[in-house]
């Protein structure tokens, strides 16, 4: 063989095992838009094998675009051999099993030496991982829009509904709002509501808890720096502003930054311009500020301890969001809410609360408000092994609580009961003389509920009438 031949053997062989070993798949088409090779990578993602694909015209595959329009199903119809390439674009096939599979499209004509065609080379590259992860980040998305829909901030009482209107109003509007509201109060979920219902929903909401780092990192966190800022500073970083252009920034717990970080939040205020740390030109921002604090911003002002410039620049719509022991109404609402969420996540079957658990839950001051009542649900959920979660299965702190009102104020009626030494014989004697009902023998004794129930464990009283036992 001569070394021409030999040469020739060996780039057909090359060309063979490259065309095998692409990830990509491969086909080439005649003049005729016959299919003349089929790579393994075009098996795996058709579903044809090369002696199925080989012979057949391309329309095997019926593309869903090809040049702006569905794949002709004749060849002289192809607009490939009249523009001689197919820029990458991306369509759907169909997988010989019927399913379609979304990939990138590209192809070129070939020529040979007096410019007549001779065949075409396509190239598909599969989109299936990459459309799966979009779907994920969609449903995702729709996720984030269903949680932060008005009607997830659970309650019916008046000063709730004062606050869903105060959000519908918000997020009509560019203005900041300042939230304010004791720790658990839902703040968080109400700067999401007014994001995901405003005109910036398609832009980003990124949170920022200002409380979480000292001043020098918080400022190279919110505004970024460039390189050699400062010691480690070894790269350029974006800040959660430039993050957050487009949308919406929530800044939690504003009541704990420095003067320092106070006059740059001002800057950024007025003139919606940033700089990064090191760096003196200014970049612009398109965003919504929104504040959140379980302190008195006023206080501390006056205190002198917080900008009253900036004070009047973030409560421009302020919103407070009421303590839960000032809407109790709503309690057998979120309760019913945690229940139902958690029967979900732990596949229990827990219809509620007995009627003494759901009336100490009503009795208890929710220091950490809506987000303890959750915590309190979830705590139930680990201990309760039957169909009603009941006092037992609370968190102690519930159940230990002193009912100061009800000690302090005993009614009259009790007097009696209350310097008496207490036995099993007189307990059962004031259950009985108030149907059993603890919280009753409670306020006749002058002592609280979880009292009542220590002594009838200690002296072995049932807790519900013996007749009922």
């Amino acid at each position: 063989m001569h070394r021409e031949d030999q040469n020739g053997v060996w780039d057909s062989r090359f060309a063979g095992l490259l065309l095998e070993t692409m990830g990509e798949g491969v086909f080439t088409l005649d003049s005729e838009g016959r299919i003349t090779s089929w790579n393994p990578a075009m098996e795996r993602l058709s579903g044809y094998r090369a002696g199925e694909a080989i012979g057949c015209y391309c329309s095997l595959l019926a593309f869903s675009r090809c040049f702006g329009r569905e794949c002709p199903a004749n060849i002289h119809e192809c607009q490939i051999y009249k523009k001689g390439e197919v820029q990458p674009s991306e369509c759907q096939l169909k997988h010989k099993d019927g399913h379609r599979v979304s990939v990138i499209k590209n192809a070129r004509v070939l020529k040979d030496e007096e410019n007549r065609i001779i065949g075409v080379v396509e190239t598909l590259t599969d989109l299936t991982e990459l459309t799966a992860a979009r779907r994920k980040a969609e449903e995702a998305q729709q996720k984030l829009l269903e949680k932060h829909q008005f009607h997830n901030i659970i309650g019916k009482s008046h000063a709730m509904r004062e606050v869903f209107q105060a959000l519908r109003m918000a997020a009509k509007s560019d203005a900041s709002v300042l939230l304010q509201g004791e720790s658990g109060t839902g703040k968080e979920l109400a700067a999401g509501a007014i994001h995901y219902n405003s005109d910036r929903s398609k832009g980003p909401l990124v949170v920022v808890n200002c409380s979480a780092l000292s001043e020098s990192l918080l400022e190279s966190e919110l505004f970024g720096h460039v390189r050699g800022a400062f010691t480690g500073a070894h790269r350029d970083r974006v800040g959660r502003f430039e993050e957050a252009h487009g949308g919406t920034i929530l800044l939690d717990e504003i009541g704990e930054v420095s003067p320092l970080i106070q006059l740059k939040l001002l800057r950024v205020l007025q003139e919606r311009q940033i700089e990064r740390v090191g760096e003196t030109s200014s970049r612009h921002l398109d965003i919504r500020v929104i504040a959140a604090t379980h302190k008195d911003l006023y206080s501390l002002v006056r205190e002198g301890n917080f900008r009253e410039d900036l004070f009047y620049r973030l409560k421009v719509f302020p919103v407070f969001l009421p303590p839960l022991r000032s809407r109790r109404e709503d309690i057998p609402l979120l309760v019913r809410h945690f229940i139902d969420s958690f029967n979900t996540k732990t596949g229990k079957g827990i219809f509620g609360l007995s009627h003494d658990a759901m009336q100490l839950m009503m009795d208890y001051n929710w220091p950490g408000n809506v987000r303890e009542l959750e915590n309190a649900i979830e705590h139930a959920f680990v201990l309760c092994e039957t169909e009603w979660i009941d006092v037992f299965d609370l968190p102690v702190e519930i159940r230990q609580m002193e009912l100061d009102t009800l000690s302090a104020n005993p009614p009259h009626s009790g007097a009696a009961h209350k310097h008496k030494k207490l036995t099993r014989e007189s307990l059962m004697a004031l259950l009985q003389e108030c149907g059993w009902n603890k919280a009753e023998a409670a306020r006749r004794l002058g002592k609280s509920r979880t009292s009542v129930w220590k002594y009838m464990k200690k002296f072995d009283i049932p807790m519900e009438p013996p007749e009922a036992v």
